[in-house]
């Protein structure tokens, strides 16, 4: 059965975008060393990825190449997407997806992306674990790490280490 994880980097103030849906300020760490979880080594666990719609417009729309063509890309949207940018899959029922990812035996699922959809499978108790990257800046507003929802969980932490430029990393188990 395939664990379903996150893997996310926010701002020490909770943000994972700025204001302007930008991360410039994210960018500016691109050459932190995280040694043994850095994104390259995570990714070769990683058989399927998820996103949201606004995940997805957000990648289409740089002019970069589709960064996960060596994996399976599924969009969550109720929306049709008109030329797709990679190839992707498209669904709109997030319990039928879940359903659909437990079933996988071919490597891990990462929700990359916005706190939206991690939200949606913490709420339905099918995020495993998450890695969240706390980058040592302010952004003063933005678009949250997890969206106010009213859910409520004790996930146990299973690690917190200081990594390069005064990053952390913190690793959460959910029950």
């Amino acid at each position: 059965m395939a664990k379903i994880v996150g893997y996310i980097a926010a701002s020490l103030d909770g943000f994972i975008a700025d204001e302007h849906d930008k991360l410039d300020w994210l960018f500016k760490y691109d050459g932190m060393n995280l040694g043994e979880h850095d994104y390259r080594l995570f990714m070769k666990g990683i058989r399927t990825i998820v996103m949201g719609r606004g995940t997805y417009d957000f990648l289409a729309n740089d002019p970069a190449p589709w960064p996960y063509g060596d994996q399976r890309s599924v969009v969550v949207t109720s929306r049709p997407i008109e030329n797709p940018k990679g190839s992707i899959e498209v669904r709109d029922n997030v319990d039928d997806l879940i359903a659909e990812l437990r079933g996988l035996e071919d490597g891990n699922v990462w929700m990359l992306g916005g706190g939206m959809l991690q939200m949606a499978f913490m709420e339905r108790g099918a995020l495993d674990e998450i890695e969240i990257y706390i980058i040592p800046e302010l952004l003063g507003g933005g678009r949250h790490l997890f969206p106010p929802t009213g859910f409520r969980s004790t996930p146990k932490l299973i690690s917190a280490k200081t990594l390069d430029q005064g990053c952390v990393r913190l690793h959460y188990r959910f029950s």
